[in-house]
């Protein structure tokens, strides 16, 4: 048996760092929902009992330290299977960009082998499985669009946004999100709108939406890699209706919802960089997220 999956990327409308909790993480507030550009993950169910992974592009690693790896163990361990699976990731999703790429391939296994070997496990049980691999991987078992609290695993549910274009733009710049971290003036910093931001997301305000787009690791990961900063410039010049830097970078996104301004984005910066996007926003949340 072989099944193909979906396996959407994230984006952040808002990211507010609350400060730094007792466990060594930071106390996070963030709005995030899913986006059409996404991976492709194929599972085809093996009589040996072992987990094979192949992905299509080499900086991927094809082992035990892959997220999507690490869920199939996972639901292996925790419900005795002894049949295994090979797990091919067709990776369309930049590598190591701030969209959750890792986690939302881990989500789609879970889901993906959930349905295949029939375990009958709910969208919340698996989502606390995947907390074990990664923060953002509750979030994309369920996808659509969420206030996530907590290390980003407490999740409530809202509204999905006014539907609209999305244009990412993700630099060759590495970015060590430790780092990041470590660089936040958390005593010096103005704070995202986050119930301003619900409430237009609620009211479908679109303009409203753009006027709140904020993530506070945009200062540390300018000084970092000033060449994120000089992509959401350029966006702005180029008469994005919101623009901001997804995680904690390097992808930076905008919003529109004119077709002619989308492919204005695009054009003005495909010429310079290689990993430019335009896809629409999704939100909504899975039934079993198979395609």
């Amino acid at each position: 048996m072989e099944k193909v999956f979906k396996a959407p990327a994230k984006i952040n409308l808002t990211l507010d760092v609350l400060g730094k909790r007792d466990d060594g993480y930071h106390e996070v507030e963030m709005i995030m929902t899913t986006v059409d550009l996404a991976d492709r993950i194929h599972l085809r169910l093996l009589t040996s009992n072992e987990i094979r992974i192949e992905v299509n592009k080499g900086h991927v690693p094809a082992n035990k330290h892959n997220h999507a790896y690490q869920a199939a163990y996972l639901l292996k361990k925790a419900f005795n299977i002894q049949t295994g699976v090979s797990i091919f990731i067709d990776k369309k999703i930049p590598v190591s960009a701030g969209l959750a790429g890792g986690s939302t391939d881990a989500a789609a296994v879970l889901r993906g082998l959930n349905d295949m070997w029939n375990l009958g496990l709910t969208l919340e049980e698996l989502a606390n499985i995947g907390l074990k691999i990664g923060s953002d991987v509750p979030f994309c078992v369920y996808g659509g669009t969420a206030v996530a609290r907590g290390r980003g695993e407490k999740l409530s549910f809202i509204s999905t946004p006014p539907p609209c274009w999305v244009v990412l733009a993700k630099t060759p710049a590495g970015v060590s999100t430790k780092d990041i971290y470590g660089s936040l003036q958390l005593n010096n910093m103005s704070h995202p709108d986050t119930v301003g931001m619900i409430q237009a997301i609620e009211q479908q305000d679109f303009n409203g939406i753009c006027r709140r787009l904020e993530n506070v690791m945009e200062p540390a990961t300018f000084k970092l890699a000033p060449e994120v900063k000089t992509i959401k410039e350029r966006l702005i010049q180029f008469g994005a209706d919101g623009t901001v830097m997804s995680g904690s970078g390097p992808t930076v996104f905008s919003l529109t919802r004119s077709d002619a301004k989308a492919e204005r984005l695009y054009n003005g910066l495909k010429g310079f960089m290689e990993e430019v996007f335009v896809v629409r926003l999704l939100g909504d949340r899975y039934d079993t997220g198979e395609m």
